[in-house]
């Protein structure tokens, strides 16, 4: 029986419900059998991983290029099969490219094949975790993630696959505890990026904001540096503070240019600072390089507030192409297809979606939101408040929710509940979104003064 390999490559996959998160999500060995890249570009992609940063894409695409030329070679290697693997979970997740994760299966099934996961072999397993969490499948994730703590419960990298998991199966406590664990084995930015997240969804936002500020500061690549600042960046978006939110995206734009997620998260700023025009020019350079469906559906949303309805609807039909085109390649958008349908197609399809989700144990407080506001959007506002008031119960501080929760039970003629989530909808975040805050501000105006 082979022994457990010495950790060496770490490639995350900032996939799942956040989109623009941290580095090192996810980490491999190697037994030595095969050779390290010549020096260059796939040689740095390699020491930046050893060290838990993030290689940046022309680093990754060499170390790519790399294992595949040993691999025609040498294709008895699991390792390096394993490593191929995890690259292209990195290569799908953060450049778009869904069919990367057709890719991953592939060579980490390779990787299983030559050495099974019952002797050893842990990387191809982390793999595997991190390519179920990319494809939004958190029930696998959970179980490869949970195989590896018990067969190597020092393995860290197997705890931000479990977080990743553990947080979109709606399960935060154990969440939660995977986070602590990742600190205690592992500190620098990736741990305190993703420990950054579940503070964040615990509703302690200081807490979160702190760490993320500190994951910036150990940040040890470019890369790694710009998406801790995007991560950063989110918080303030979140709080309601589109200028602090842009002293994060614009250095982190300085440090890595067409950095997706700072693309788009500097677009919801610049639109918030009645920067239209250049939140718009934002929004289509993100989709340029990083082709998910929500930022076109947030693209779409901005250009319908600003009444240009060929172009909102250009890009509500982007969002649902690209989710569709994902889903070939095993992704589950249901979500943003559901959020899509809701508000700008079928809500009673988005119900059929959501309750599929929900059957599956996908019950994070974002599921629980979209299928309160499918069903409301279906009218049935009484079926809906369950889901509501579990998505705002939970600690997350979200405007949406808060805005979704308030209309839900205006409808149900609960005047007081509805003035009071819909105000804090505007308290978290008065520019939450460039629809449906006006719209917030125009049903506190209905409502009125509290009697």
């Amino acid at each position: 029986m082979k022994t457990e390999r010495v950790p060496q490559i770490v490639l995350g996959a900032g996939a799942g419900l956040v989109l623009a998160g941290a580095a090192a999500l996810f980490a491999f060995g190697g037994s030595g059998d095969a050779p390290a890249p010549a020096p260059g570009a796939a040689a740095r992609a390699q020491a930046a991983a050893r060290a838990g940063a993030q290689a940046s894409l022309p680093e990754l695409a060499a170390l790519i290029g790399d294992r595949e030329k040993w691999l025609r070679a040498h294709p008895g290697d699991d390792a390096s099969w394993a490593e191929l693997g995890g690259a292209y979970v990195e290569r799908g997740a953060r450049g778009g490219d869904t069919a990367s994760y057709v890719r991953a299966e592939q060579a980490l099934k390779r990787s299983l094949a030559v050495l099974p996961a019952g002797e050893g072999n842990v990387d191809a397993q982390l793999g595997m975790g991190a390519l179920a969490n990319a494809r939004g499948d958190f029930a696998a994730a959970r179980k490869w993630g949970e195989a590896v703590r018990a067969g190597a419960p020092r393995r860290w990298q197997a705890y931000p696959v479990l977080i990743d998991a553990y947080s979109g199966l709606g399960d935060h406590v154990s969440a939660g505890r995977a986070a602590e664990r990742l600190r205690a084995l592992r500190a620098g930015a990736p741990s305190l990026s993703r420990a950054s997240l579940v503070y964040r969804d615990k509703g302690w936002r200081e807490d979160a904001s702190a760490l993320a500020h500190d994951a910036v500061a150990l940040a040890a690549t470019p890369a790694e540096k710009a998406a801790c600042l995007a991560r950063l960046g989110d918080l303030a978006w979140e709080r309601g503070e589109p200028a602090e939110a842009l002293a994060a995206y614009e250095p982190a734009l300085r440090l890595v240019p067409g950095h997706a997620p700072s693309l788009a998260g500097r677009a919801r700023a610049r639109a918030a600072l009645g920067r239209e025009e250049e939140a718009l020019r934002d929004y289509a350079a993100a989709l340029e390089r990083l082709p998910l469906p929500q930022y076109a559906l947030d693209a779409g949303e901005l250009y319908e507030s600003l009444d240009l309805d060929g172009d909102a609807r250009t890009h509500y039909e982007l969002a649902r192409v690209r989710a569709t085109r994902a889903a070939a390649h095993g992704v589950n958008g249901a979500l943003v297809l559901a959020r899509y349908e809701a508000d700008h197609g079928d809500p009673d399809a988005a119900v059929q979606r959501l309750r599929a989700e929900w059957a599956r144990g996908h019950r994070s407080v974002h599921v629980a939101d979209a299928l309160g506001w499918a069903l409301y959007r279906a009218g049935e506002p009484e079926e809906a408040l369950p889901y509501a008031r579990r998505a705002t119960e939970q600690g997350l501080r979200s405007a949406l929710f808060a805005y979704h929760r308030g209309q839900i039970e205006r409808a149900l003629g609960e005047y007081g509940p509805a003035r009071r989530h819909i105000a804090e909808a505007l308290r978290v975040n008065p520019h939450f979104s460039p629809l449906l805050a006006p719209k917030a501000r125009r049903a506190l105006t209905t409502l009125g003064e509290p009697r």
